[in-house]
């Protein structure tokens, strides 16, 4: 793949495909992680005399303008990021696209319309997923593909204009597969990946492909207990995925047979319903009450986990252990992000709610050997798929 290195850009209208898909309460910006991830692709291109424009998605919008999706308010903070004013297309491919573009002189930057307001940007049509990346490519010379958190999509801005324009790679995406590679070709060991987040059918893939390469599975979050009630324990009113239940118990028999390690929490913080301030209780899992439901790993878990840790040289975590967003149930995150600090593992924080809950917990984002702003490309990377995305900027 051509980096930005190799295009000459001075003069040049840029199309940067970036990943601003942040958190927002209201128009507050809940959580800039993603923001300043782009800022040195942004920067540098500005420096050697580009004008940049760039384009993003925010949230799921239905292929049409939606207000509580705008990206106005990221286009603020970008600017107060770079220290310089950020023009705004109030459309993605459109009038304003086009005159904000071509108003541009050398070292600027605009942001356009969340590029998801375009019923041809996810389209499964690639005439009209064409039709959108053909608009684009109208606004610009050259494109950089800096969007990890998108490489997964065969959407239009990701995969169908880089074949429209002389094309590299963004330094952020070139970064998160050189880490990736690591955990995927030879990695450190002992390799050990821990696992949360809501649902075991997420991460069928993963924990598939990881089977036979990772020396150890930790699990944790909501997804543990379908793993739980596999194995015979009651589980009461947690979150449980029925109908994994054989996949389930597929995975620990062919991990004994593989002799890979999958850990469990011993314990969990179980509460009378999912509330900040239900009444709960640390409990033994042979012993959850069938009227409550498991919201956190407990202490002897987190005890447990930071044990499984300690000799590992390489590790990926993705998901967080329970409902972190309420204190009485981010023990276990908290835990776990300390064990990842305290080991000597080359640490690898796999983006989405893990990256969110590193920087909402208060922890050095340095501390760790490197934070995705990708969670779901991440973790079809190491599923072994291929990425459009990529794949778009190699051609």
């Amino acid at each position: 793949m051509r980096t930005i290195d190799d295009l000459d850009v001075s003069g040049k209208r840029v199309f940067v495909r970036a990943d601003l898909n942040v958190p927002l309460d209201g128009e507050r910006i809940a959580d800039d992680g993603r923001i300043r991830a782009a800022l040195p692709t942004i920067t540098k291109l500005r420096e050697r005399g580009a004008r940049v424009i760039v384009a993003a998605h925010l949230g799921r919008p239905k292929g049409a303008p939606d207000p509580k999706f705008s990206l106005r308010p990221v286009a603020a903070r970008l600017g107060e990021l770079l220290g310089t004013e950020v023009a705004f297309a109030t459309d993605t491919a459109g009038e304003s696209a086009r005159a904000t573009a071509g108003a541009l002189t050398d070292g600027q930057v605009a942001l356009l319309e969340n590029v998801r307001f375009e019923p041809g940007e996810t389209s499964k049509d690639d005439t009209e997923r064409g039709e959108l990346a053909d608009r684009f490519a109208g606004l610009a010379d050259l494109y950089v593909g800096d969007a990890f958190g998108a490489v997964h999509r065969k959407h239009a801005s990701v995969y169908d204009l880089p074949d429209k324009l002389p094309h590299a790679v963004g330094g952020l995406v070139l970064t998160e597969v050189e880490v990736l590679k690591k955990l995927t070709g030879d990695p450190q060991r002992p390799y050990a990946v821990v696992l949360g987040g809501s649902k075991v059918s997420d991460k069928l893939g993963v924990i598939d492909n990881l089977l036979g390469t990772a020396d150890r599975l930790l699990i944790g979050g909501g997804m543990v207990f379908t793993f739980l009630k596999a194995k015979g324990y009651e589980v009461g009113s947690s979150l449980l995925e029925s109908d994994q239940l054989d996949t389930v118990r597929g995975y620990l028999e062919r991990a004994e047979r593989e002799g890979v390690e999958i850990v469990l929490p011993v314990d969990v913080v179980a509460a009378e319903k999912f509330a900040a301030d239900a009444p709960h209780d640390d409990v033994d899992v042979d012993a959850i009450p069938a009227d409550r439901m498991g919201l956190d790993i407990g202490p002897k878990s987190r005890l447990l986990f930071a044990e499984k840790l300690a000799d590992t040289k390489t590790v990926f975590w993705n998901g967080p252990m329970g409902v972190f967003e309420m204190e009485p149930y981010a023990g276990g995150t908290r835990a776990l992000a300390k064990a990842l600090i305290d080991s000597d593992a080359f640490t690898v924080v796999g983006g989405g709610d893990s990256a969110a809950a590193v920087r909402v917990l208060g922890f050095d984002e340095t501390a760790f050997g490197h934070i995705s702003t990708g969670g779901g490309a991440s973790l079809e990377y190491l599923e072994g798929k291929d990425l459009p995305g990529i794949d778009a900027l190699a051609e």
